[in-house]
Order: structure tokens, then C-alpha cells, then sequence
């Protein structure tokens, strides 16, 4: 029962810092991307659609509420106001990790309470490698029954577990139980990291183990080995997790590294609705977004629902000013880059002109 506890209330310690200390990361790569803009879209702004579908679900935006709570009693609020207010936008969302409550089925309803609220909407179940690796495809079927999901996210944070004091590095057979997942799953898979970012070499080991989509989960957005830095007691650990705090592909590279292998969720750093058409522009389906939701879904539904009206705007706005009718659009829309990520693609020998002129015609 000790580990259990550890586990559940080490979700309160990472609700806490979240929001009471600096826990992100310096740079997700778009800052250096840039639309060009269109200075005569030739449409009116209300006949824009952002409604896409995704895994058979049609959502109002591509944007989720990424994967964040859940498995302690007092996180059950946060999930009520996150999935009632993903409800009533027709979006979706993902639960945080529901080791605590497959441990302790006490804790359930900090989970369960996510489909109450919102029962139309995309959800997705959420479970580790650790957690498939110890106990097999049980526990993705469990996640998955528990709150009715209509995908489940297998995340990868081997990047947080190196720090954290009760961290699990057990890597070995990591794609095996990913493979064996896949096959014996009636729902699709999703593989996401959370803060390091996914590389091609991975992202086509993925779709060959069955994979349905990628989260690519890049830096610039939560950095979680920062956020175990202030859990730490041991000096070399906290040493060490801040030569580490930003490690990883930004996610405008990882985006970049896995198009084409599998349709992709682009998370981290994604704090606005142009971030999210910027997204799109580089390849991937859908945009979502964890840390700016805390707050808000603290406080209640209304504040998220703010919030994700904020991003939707956003987006749209984008779309308005590049001459966007349809989501897809953007993909082909001239872009601008600079910095670092200009500097990424030359390493990776892509042809930068080429890959930032317009594909409409």
C-alpha cells in the first residue's frame, strides 16, 4: 500500500510545482516559424471551418487537452471542469497516468469522472511503458475500460524516471510490449513522449510495431525532469536534472522527424492557437496542450472553456490571415524559417527554400 501511496500523492507534488514554480522549457522551435502573410484571403472569417475528424470522432478544432491528472482524490475536481468544458467545445483530452487508480481502485473516480463529464467526446486512456512492461497487456485493457476510452496513449518518460526518486529505468522490451499491445488491443494505439521528442528512428519503429499515431511530445513545453528537480532530495540527482532540464528534439524538429510515418499530435510548447496552425503547417494533425489548462481547471469549467476559446480563435485567426478556408490548408501555405530550426533542417539536408515555398497550384 506504501507504493500506491507514493504514487498517488506524487501526483499532488506535480500539481503543485506545476503551478507554483518555473517548470518549462527554453525553446519547442516555433518561435522560429512564420506564416506569410496573405494580404487579400479572399474569404469572409465566418466561413472558415477548424472542424476536422480524428480516429472516426469529429472534433469542433485539432486541438486536445494533452494528458495531465488524475489518481489522487483531490484531482478529481480538476478532471470534472477539463472534460466538462471539452464537452461543450467538442474537442477532446487525454487522462494523466491511471497507475494510482489500477493500484488502488479507491482512486478511480478521479478518472471515471472524465466520461461523466463528458460523454460524446474523444478521450483517451493513459498508462506507461514501466506500467505494460511490469504487467502486461492487462493493465492497457484495464485503462482503457475504465473511463470508456476511445484510444489509449502508451507514454514514453524514461527522461523523467532517471530523476525522479521513485523513478522505474527498466527500458528492455519496450517496443515488444508495444508491439503486443497493438495486436491485442481493440482501440488504436497512441505513443507519446513527454518532453524529449520522438526521431525518426523511433517513429518508424513505432508504425512498424502497429502504432496508429505518434504524440511526439517534443521539448519547449513542461520539462518534467525540471519538474523532479524540486521533488528531489539527493544533490547529484538535482545536479544532474538541470544540465538536463532542456534534453531533447524540440517539437517543431520531432515534428519534422516523424511526418510522414504516422499521423501525428504535436505537444509541447503548443501555447496558442498559431501554434497549433503552425503545427499543422510542419505536419502534424493535431495540436494539444497541457500546462496553460492547470490553472484554469482549477479554478472551473468556465476558465478552461476561456481558455480553449482562446486557442480555437487563435488558430483561426491564422488560418484567416494565410487564406485558409480548411485545416488542412495550412499545409500548403508559404512559410518563413529562421534560428535554430532553419539550422536544424541545413543539418538534416533538407532543402529550405523548397520545404518553405507555398504548395497551392
Amino acid at each position: 500500500m506504501k507504493e500506491n501511496y507514493n504514487t498517488s500523492n506524487r501526483k499532488l507534488d506535480h500539481i503543485r510545482i506545476c503551478l507554483e514554480e518555473e517548470v518549462e522549457s527554453d525553446y519547442s522551435g516555433f518561435e522560429d516559424v512564420k506564416f506569410v502573410n496573405n494580404s487579400l484571403p479572399e474569404m469572409d472569417f465566418n466561413d472558415i471551418k477548424t472542424e476536422i475528424e480524428f480516429f472516426g470522432k469529429k472534433l469542433s478544432a485539432p486541438f486536445l487537452i494533452a494528458s495531465m491528472t488524475g489518481g489522487h482524490p483531490d484531482t478529481t475536481e480538476i478532471n470534472r471542469n477539463l472534460a466538462a468544458a471539452v464537452e461543450e467545445m467538442g474537442i477532446g483530452m487525454g487522462v494523466g497516468s491511471q497507475r494510482a487508480a489500477l493500484e488502488d481502485e479507491s482512486l478511480k473516480e478521479s478518472f471515471t469522472v472524465v466520461r461523466e463529464a463528458a460523454p460524446k467526446a474523444f478521450i483517451y486512456a493513459n498508462i506507461g511503458i514501466p506500467q505494460i512492461l511490469e504487467h502486461g497487456i492487462e493493465y492497457a485493457e484495464k485503462a482503457v475500460e475504465m473511463i470508456d476510452a476511445d484510444a489509449l496513449a502508451i507514454h514514453l518518460n524514461f527522461l523523467q524516471e532517471v530523476i525522479q526518486p521513485e523513478g522505474d529505468v527498466n527500458a528492455r522490451n519496450g517496443l515488444r510490449a508495444i508491439r503486443e499491445v497493438c495486436d491485442a488491443l481493440k482501440v488504436p494505439v497512441i505513443v507519446k513522449e513527454t518532453g524529449g521528442g520522438i526521431s525518426a528512428l523511433v517513429a518508424e519503429k513505432l508504425r512498424d510495431a502497429g502504432v496508429d499515431v505518434i504524440d511526439v511530445g517534443g521539448a519547449g513545453g513542461t520539462s518534467w525532469i525540471g519538474v523532479e528537480v524540486y521533488r528531489t532530495k539527493d544533490d547529484v540527482s538535482k545536479s544532474i536534472g538541470y544540465e538536463f532540464w532542456d534534453w531533447g528534439l524540440p517539437t517543431a524538429f520531432s515534428i519534422v522527424e516523424c511526418k510522414g510515418y504516422l499521423p501525428l499530435i504535436a505537444t509541447g510548447g503548443i501555447r496558442s492557437g498559431l501554434d497549433v496552425a503552425k503545427s499543422v503547417a510542419l505536419g502534424a494533425e493535431i495540436g494539444s496542450a497541457a500546462l496553460p489548462f492547470l490553472k484554469a481547471a482549477i479554478e472551473s469549467a468556465e476558465e478552461v472553456l476561456k481558455l480553449i476559446e482562446f486557442f480555437v480563435r487563435g488558430l483561426k485567426i491564422a488560418m484567416f490571415l494565410t487564406g485558409s478556408r480548411r485545416v488542412k490548408d495550412l499545409r500548403e501555405k508559404q512559410l518563413i524559417v529562421h534560428g535554430r530550426f532553419k539550422e536544424y533542417l541545413e543539418v538534416k539536408g533538407v532543402n529550405v527554400k523548397k520545404f518553405c515555398q507555398s504548395r497551392e497550384g
